[in-house]
């Protein structure tokens, strides 16, 4: 069992940049998957970044690749996403998402209760 807590969220104007903390309680952090969701009011969940379970590897949705960037720390059980040079259409609620299983993928089982972000124009 995982529980997640997000952090870090708020209001920020275009161009600018947020880091978001994403901490997990539960035993063994590094066995599992970590990943960032996002979903704006009236729209479908979207996938934004995962990082594999050392960090190694990690994987960014095309919309933010260059901007954002996922990372975690196993020593203090979280993962991040630094997220800079902020759009409105980045406004969402952004959410963390913890897995086990393959690389090449499968379902998240834990979520948490996400973190408010939105961008002013």
């Amino acid at each position: 069992q995982v529980q997640l807590v997000e952090s870090g969220g708020g209001l920020v104007q275009a161009g600018g940049s947020l880091t978001l903390s994403c901490a997990a309680s539960g035993r063994l952090f590094s066995n599992y998957i970590m990943a960032w969701f996002r979903q704006a009011p009236g729209k479908e969940r979207e996938f934004v970044a995962d990082i594999s379970w050392n960090g190694g590897s990690t994987r960014h949705a095309d919309s933010v690749k260059g901007r954002f960037t996922i990372s975690r720390d196993n020593t203090k059980n979280t993962v991040y996403l630094q997220m800079n040079s902020l759009k409105p259409e980045d406004t969402a609620a952004y959410h963390c998402a913890a897995r086990q299983g393959a690389w090449s993928g499968g379902k998240y089982d834990y979520w948490g209760q996400g973190t408010q972000v939105t961008v002013s124009s």
